[in-house]
Parts: structure tokens; sequence; C-alpha cells
């Protein structure tokens, strides 16, 4: 357990990667959707914002990647990976994520910290 002030680190450093992720992830979508942006940099900066948030949680919690809510997060990570090399998969890959984390952010906490592995 880590402790006090790398607690607040941690704490602050995950507020921090949360709020860019979902910025990125806006301007993914829009990109996606048709506005002027290409989509790599905000792909990146998904992927970036994904991965980093990914660790900063496994250094918490490090039984998360045997559970479903881990699995899940590796999931959406890839197949946003494979939403930036295949641009022709892009919107329909980008309502995928969206819908999955939809689901999987509400479904009950007994089956998402569920053990699968």
């Amino acid at each position: 357990m880590p402790g006090p002030r790398l607690s607040t680190f941690l704490r602050w450093l995950d507020v921090f990667l949360r709020g860019a992720h979902l910025a990125s992830i806006v301007l993914l979508g829009a990109a996606v959707l048709g506005a002027p942006l290409a989509p790599g940099p905000a792909g990146g900066a998904v992927l970036a914002s994904g991965v980093l948030m990914l660790i900063t949680e496994v250094w918490n919690r490090p039984e998360l990647v045997r559970q479903w809510t881990g699995l899940s997060l590796l999931l959406k990570l890839g197949l946003v990976a494979w939403m930036m090399a295949a641009p022709a998969l892009r919107q329909p890959l980008f309502w995928l994520i969206v819908g999955w984390s939809a689901v999987f952010a509400h479904a009950p906490s007994t089956f998402r910290h569920r053990r699968w592995l």
C-alpha cells in the first residue's frame, strides 16, 4: 500500500489522466465523425492516457488484471489500436468502444470485479 504522499500523488495523477483521456476521446470522436481534425494524434492520446491510467490502476490494485474490469480495459485499448490501424473501421469501432464502455461501467460491481483468471 503506498504511503500518504504517494497516494495523494497517484490520486491527482489519476484525476489528470482521466481528464486528458476524456478530452482525447472527445477529439477522437469529433475526428471520426467528420470534423476537420486528424484522428491520429487524438487516437494516440487516447491510447497513451488509457495505458497510463491502466498502469496506475494496476499499481494501486494489482488484482485488477485478474478481474473482468481489467480484461475489459485491455480489450478497449486493443480496439483503439485497431481503430488507428484500420481507417475504414474507425467509426464502427469507435461506437463499439463507446457502447462497451457505457455498459461495462454500469454493470454490477459483483460482475466487474469477479475474477476471470
